[in-house]
């Protein structure tokens, strides 16, 4: 019966993903022009998804049906749901997330701290979307296969291509979504700001309907997907670790991951239940939730290492996983917030032209790639020290037990952003405006920490779905050992680390393209219609959607296909143990390269907030135009290249662990 805890517990999140859905969406909307401007946003939101996961579909039927042939029919229905439920969790919480935004700026208008709390419940149906679907999602397949292939050897080799499903949609989702928001945030800016020097959010640019689309497509969908198939990747990956360890545990090895993310959701649930309509400080309300979460899965995490598995450095592993989620988190902090000497070295440098702005924001980058992983090296030395191999493995659990509260704060970061430029394009006062800036500047704070975790959640669930690769690898019970003396080995590390800078060149260069179309449209509305500037004619918001949509959808395919194809080309040439090393450096390259593209990102964008907010002659200055040059430097690296490379470097493990049995 315990088998269907999970599936318990992931009926009850859908139940209470309603309950906030509902919640959110009878509260009042706003002024008549408040829901014309949300309309736009909804309904491009929309048709881009609709698109896109008709896009999507064809790719992931024609892989279904090779899986079918390859693997068998349990598998192919495997990697369907894998796929699906991820694309479903993204599309309910982005739904969520354009109903939410509205009603955030028009309930600033009577009380900032219910604002807070409609702006943080639209982004927990996000949150809890994903964590609850996945251990539906793995929990039903784990109690029916079971029952079908009599044991949890062969029920486990069927679920694995649900990971498959969920990291191929996972990088479509994030990919398209961010080439579309930084195409449309570039064009926004470059001819907005710099040439013809209109606020950020004004009405008369055409561009700025799409930057508020990108804003849900992207951050919202694309960061959900990204974070469903992490969690559900470390389920999988650690529930075939626990085969190796079943003379010890028994098959309580095989269900601590899936037990422990499940109460994980259970603790999302109370957490959000707690936040307030907090008026004073909002960071202190969404704090108390954070450290709820985390407290009640720690308690979670004693019991059933203590007393299902026996084994207390299981507890203590997890916990350090806990405190690595907040030690990268500051780190990021650090680097990205507009309080420190990193953003304001960058600031500073503005004064002097756009190029040492983006020469210092590059170096700020590169340096904050040093500390999050040597956290992560120390948790992974510490744990394994603890409780050997599985004890990693739990402390990627305890990480990533709190995904859904992160991902609810996360998600409140873009809805807080588009009900402040709803609020500036609905021509609301500035009183009001101010309160929603206030929403906006912790959602960045939230979405700069989400990045760090995501990123730490990636690599180490990497580390485990290695570990569970050497596992589906080994035969007799005996190790893989993959030796760097051998040539072999040592070309798959280097045909792994390449294919990272390979795929992100294809990320940045897409984005590029993109703008530039973007530009040159709304270049070509501010000389064309007339009045448009003097606000007495309204852009033409549809052409501008339009482009984002065509070219996301058209340049997400070939990097995601040349991902999916390498590790099993390289799998077919050289076999499993330089497959294994094309593996660690992929992971090891595209991990460090995440967390320099995201923090320099980061860093560029908040010294030109920091810029805008008075320093340096704000708004219209020289410096701040420099800054704002350094900001679309930046977008492509820690929106669209950045956060697609925690897929990347799932994926190709999670590719090579679904075929390796034709390799051998």
């Amino acid at each position: 019966m315990i088998e269907l805890v999970p599936v318990i517990i992931g009926v009850v999140a859908l139940a209470f993903v309603q309950f906030l859905y509902y919640s959110v969406s009878r509260e009042d909307a706003g002024t008549e022009r408040m829901r014309e401007i949300a309309s736009y946003i909804q309904e491009g939101a929309n048709a881009y998804m609709k698109r896109q996961y008709t896009t999507i579909a064809y790719f992931i039927l024609a892989l279904a049906v090779v899986m079918g042939v390859t693997r068998g029919s349990l598998s192919a229905l495997s990697f369907l749901i894998g796929s699906g439920l991820s694309l479903t969790a993204a599309f309910i919480g982005m739904n969520a997330a354009t109903r939410a935004n509205v009603r955030t700026a028009a309930a600033a208008m009577k009380s900032p701290g219910k604002a807070l709390r409609i702006a943080f419940w639209g982004g927990a149906v996000m949150g809890v979307a994903i964590v609850g679907l996945s251990v539906l999602g793995i929990g039903g397949l784990y109690a029916a296969f079971k029952t079908i292939l009599g044991g949890e050897d062969a029920a486990l080799e069927a679920i694995v291509p649900f990971g498959l499903g969920a990291s191929l949609a996972a990088l479509f989702a994030q990919l398209g979504g961010g080439i579309y928001t930084k195409a449309a945030d570039i064009g926004a800016d470059l001819v907005g700001k710099v040439e013809v020097g209109i606020p950020e959010d004004d009405p008369r640019n055409p561009a700025v309907i799409a930057d508020q689309v990108g804003d849900n497509v992207g951050d919202c969908a694309g960061r959900g997907a990204d974070l469903f198939e992490s969690f559900s990747d470390n389920i999988i990956g650690m529930m075939i670790l626990g085969l190796a360890f079943m003379a010890k545990y028994g098959e309580a090895g095989v269900l601590f991951p899936l037990l422990a993310e499940s109460l994980g959701v259970l603790s999302t649930i109370v957490a959000i239940l707690l936040i307030r309509e907090e008026t004073g400080n909002p960071v202190k309300t969404i704090n108390v939730a954070l450290l709820t979460a985390g407290t009640l899965n720690a308690v979670a995490f004693y019991f059933l290492a203590d007393r299902m598995l026996g084994d207390p450095g299981l507890f203590e592993s997890a916990i350090l996983g806990l405190a690595a989620s907040l030690f990268v988190g500051l780190i990021v902090q650090y680097y990205t917030g507009t309080g420190y000497r990193p953003v304001r070295d960058i600031a500073d440098a503005s004064r002097f032209g756009p190029a040492l702005n983006v020469i210092t924001g590059l170096a700020v980058g590169l340096e904050s790639a040093f500390l999050p992983l040597i956290v992560i090296s120390v948790v992974v030395a510490a744990a394994y020290f603890l409780a050997g191999l599985y004890g990693i493995a739990a402390a990627t659990v305890g990480i990533l037990s709190t995904t859904g509260i992160i991902m609810a704060s996360d998600t409140f970061g873009p809805i807080s952003d588009n009900a402040a430029g709803i609020a500036e394009m609905s021509g609301l006062s500035d009183e009001i405006r101010s309160s929603l800036d206030v929403l906006d500047a912790v959602g960045n704070t939230t979405k700069a920490i989400t990045k760090g975790y995501a990123m730490a959640c990636a690599v180490l669930s990497a580390f485990v779905l290695f570990a569970a690769y050497l596992q589906s690898i080994s035969s007799g019970g005996s190790a893989v050992a993959i030796d760097i003396g051998d040539p072999y080995i040592l070309v798959g590390l280097i045909l792994g680390g390449t294919l990272a800078f390979l795929f992100s060149a294809m990320a940045i260069r897409a984005v590029g393209r993109t703008a530039s179309e973007m530009v040159a449209e709304v270049r070509r509305q501010f000389r064309e219609i007339p009045g448009l500037l003097e606000g007495k004619a309204k852009p033409d918001y549809a052409r501008a959607v339009d482009i984002s949509t065509r070219h996301a959808l058209r340049e997400m395919i070939p990097p995601t296909l040349i991902t999916l194809a390498a590790p099993i080309l390289v799998g077919a040439a050289f076999g499993v143990r330089p497959l294994g090393a094309f593996i660690v450096g992929g992971t090891i390259v595209g991990g460090l390269l995440a967390v320099y593209m995201i923090n320099a990102g980061g860093a560029l964008d908040n010294a030109k907030k920091l810029i805008e907010s008075g320093l340096h002659g704000g708004k219209g200055s020289d410096a701040h135009k420099a800054a704002v040059v350094g900001d679309t430097v930046g977008d492509p690296l820690k929106d669209t290249a950045g956060p697609s490379l925690h897929i990347f470097v799932k994926l190709i493990t999670i590719v090579a662990l679904t075929f390796a049995p034709l390799f051998l």
